[in-house]
């Protein structure tokens, strides 16, 4: 019988050191003779999901990656540029090249402002990212305290910057473009309503931002508001590597691949988190999503490095989340296919929940590093709906 000791030493790059990349690269070190480098532009982690938090001034959003990786998984701080598939190399920001005999795909998403609202590019702070967040900190600490804070869009990540903000004295309004909370059912948003209405937050729904000045934003009804500080949280796209190198994407340009999470152009190339598409449908961008598609990534690789035909993914989902300030949270449960239930937690009973799912994802990939492929991850239903509820909320097309 052959065993992984038997097989000769595996190189394996993984670009992006996200949730997903991380936790795929910590999974990879269940085959011992594997070697996996793992390339991220900064060199320590993000906790995307703490960004909100850092720009208010309530908790910091790194970590060393020295707390997360597995001791035999090489960070290698630079920035892919290219994907020469044919010659199985990593082009680098830094004029390297790296070999690979498997990669996987886990360049996450970012922050999209469109070109089409005048002044948004110039004068909207997106808060997609650690530098994105960095400066919009910088903004919010320099403007007075009674200035005006607009937030555009009323998504999960629009309703956590505004709410934290709110929490913290500042003066807030939120534009949400449509609905509050789109993809919760009826009852949670009104109850993340309530919460803004008793914090004096200004919540204008079925309004939209026509244009973005240095201290104003204008409405498409030709309203001004006085704003020292515009953050643009509606909108997320994904890096152009993929259809930069030459491979299929979706129209949000994230990596088509099988259910298996394989690319449909090359199969020593897995993809994995918010920039993979399976069967052209990718799931809800979220650390809930990324983190076992990176887990599943890695078996994928480890799969075809024995010659094993890799399964099918078949992530579920319980919920979604999001904080209100520090002493609230509202978290709408959901079935496995990720549709809502009839049911939903609010004000301070919500919190212990929405802080264990954050905690739980850096939980996870510590634990691959200690023990590699004991992450527990929810299984789906074994059938995903033909489309995403929220999802045109969430993409920014091009």
């Amino acid at each position: 019988m052959t065993t992984y000791t038997d097989i000769a030493t595996v190189n394996v790059v993984v670009i992006g050191g996200g949730y997903a990349g991380t936790g795929a690269a910590n999974r990879l070190l269940a085959r011992p003779g594997v070697k996996v480098t793992l390339v991220n532009p900064r060199p320590q982690f993000v906790e995307r999901i703490r960004l909100h938090q850092y720009v208010a001034g309530t908790r910091n959003a790194t970590l060393d990656y020295g707390t997360l990786l597995g001791d035999r998984v090489t960070l290698l701080v630079d920035r892919a540029t290219r994907i020469d598939a044919d010659a199985r190399k990593v082009h680098l920001a830094s004029g390297r090249t790296l070999g690979y005999d498997y990669l996987i795909y886990a360049v996450g998403s970012t922050a999209a402002i469109p070109a089409a609202v005048p002044g948004s590019a110039e004068f909207a702070y997106p808060i997609g990212e650690w530098e994105h967040a960095q400066r919009l900190r910088a903004a919010i600490d320099r403007a007075p305290a009674d200035a005006s804070v607009t937030v555009v869009g009323g998504g999960s990540t629009g309703i956590e910057t505004a709410a934290e903000l709110a929490d913290q004295g500042r003066k807030v309004t939120l534009v949400c473009g449509a609905q509050l909370a789109p993809t919760f059912s009826a009852p949670a948003r009104r109850s993340v309503a309530r919460w803004f209405g008793k914090h004096a937050v200004e919540v204008l729904e079925q309004e939209r931002v026509a244009e973005v000045g240095p201290d104003s934003v204008v409405l498409t009804d030709g309203t001004v508001l006085p704003s020292a500080v515009t953050i643009w949280t509606c909108g997320f796209g994904v890096p152009e590597l993929a259809a930069a190198s030459g491979l299929r994407t979706d129209e949000a340009g994230r990596l088509l691949t099988d259910e298996a999470l394989v690319s449909v152009d090359d199969d020593r190339i897995v993809a994995a988190g918010d920039s993979a598409a399976p069967s052209g449908r990718a799931l809800r961008m979220s650390c809930q999503a990324a983190a076992p598609l990176g887990l599943h990534a890695a078996d994928t690789v480890l799969a075809l490095v024995a010659g094993v035909a890799p399964v099918n993914q078949n992530i579920g989902f319980v919920g979604a989340g999001v904080s209100l300030g520090r002493k609230a949270a509202t978290v709408q449960f959901t079935r496995r296919d990720d549709t809502n239930k009839n049911m939903y937690l609010r004000g301070r009973w919500g919190v212990p929940i929405k802080e264990l799912a954050s905690k739980g994802a850096v939980m996870g990939i510590r634990n691959e590093a200690r023990k590699p492929g004991s992450a527990y991850t929810t299984k789906g239903p074994g059938h995903r709906p033909a489309a995403i509820a929220g999802e045109s909320d969430r993409i920014a097309r091009p």
